[in-house]
């Protein structure tokens, strides 16, 4: 197993793995350990069946299904992350720096992305590095955002909220919309620690992040400007050209993503997989 870094606070590369095989003991902690120290794992060139990927995914933590999105009628843990060629002047799914369901009791811990079909241009994917977005913060941001909590609601899924028509992901991609239940307000901490590591990260995005506890969405907003500007620099970010049988694994607390939206006229498809873990704290 050698580490290649992709840049110089986010993503690495992991060569000399088959993840198709059984995972030893002292594997599955060099995985963790890349996870924790990296954020975003990369692993080309991988053949995995369905429970092989499932398998993989237990190695970071409990499988979880996820609300909203219909999986694969076969398996309740495997979601079709699918643009079809024909789909176009759509939105994408993910198509806005996100952290994955965050407005969820317990969020997703992270998430793994299986590619089977990729455009020959486009359809890359970003990640942008919060523990470095957080560690670097002006001292009035961080000083105002440190132990505040933030209101987090499903909006894309909600009725309050839901996005105009034109700019919804595509209709490959199930998902139930207009459930009242995703309007419900949930609180986290604005800043997040890692349990292995000890280190802190914002835990907020402007898909599901509404406003600051004690604070209205209008003067929340100014707020969060600032943090989504300075959390999303390039600095912090890394970007994935997908192949096909690439295998990518993100810490959901610790990370943004953003889908792009740029290969209208070409198929894409991934299955994702999400696993859990303790509430974030």
């Amino acid at each position: 197993m050698r580490t290649q870094k992709l840049t110089g606070f986010i993503g690495a590369e992991i060569v000399g793995i088959d993840l198709s095989q059984q995972i030893s003991t002292d594997l599955h902690g060099a995985l963790q350990n890349a996870l924790d120290d990296h954020h975003v794992i990369i692993l080309r060139d991988q053949s995995l069946s369905r429970n092989q990927h499932k398998r993989i995914t237990e190695v970071f933590g409990p499988l979880m299904k996820l609300p909203y999105v219909e999986p694969l009628e076969e398996n309740e843990h495997i979601i079709a992350v699918l643009k079809e060629a024909h789909e176009q002047g759509t939105g994408v799914f993910g198509g806005e720096w996100h952290s994955d369901f965050s407005f969820l009791e317990n969020p997703p811990s992270g998430s793994i992305l299986y590619a089977h079909e990729i455009p020959e241009v486009g359809g890359d994917t970003l990640w942008a590095n919060q523990v470095a977005a957080y560690d670097s913060l002006p001292a009035e941001l961080s000083d105002f955002v440190t132990g505040k909590n933030a209101i987090h609601v499903g909006t894309p899924y909600g009725v309050k909220h839901a996005p105009p028509v034109d700019t919804q992901a595509n209709s490959s991609i199930r998902m139930v919309r207009k459930d009242p239940d995703a309007d419900r307000e949930i609180l986290h901490p604005a800043v997040v620690t890692n349990p292995d590591t000890g280190r802190k990260s914002l835990f907020l995005n402007p898909i599901y992040t509404t406003r600051f506890e004690d604070m209205t969405v209008s003067e929340s907003a100014p707020i969060f400007h600032e943090l989504y500007k300075h959390g999303t620099r390039p600095d912090f970010s890394c970007r994935h050209h997908w192949r096909a049988g690439d295998v990518v694994i993100w810490n959901n607390r610790t990370c943004l993503h953003y889908a792009t939206n740029d290969y209208d006229g070409s198929r894409r498809l991934l299955h994702r997989t999400t696993f859990s873990g303790a509430p974030p704290s």
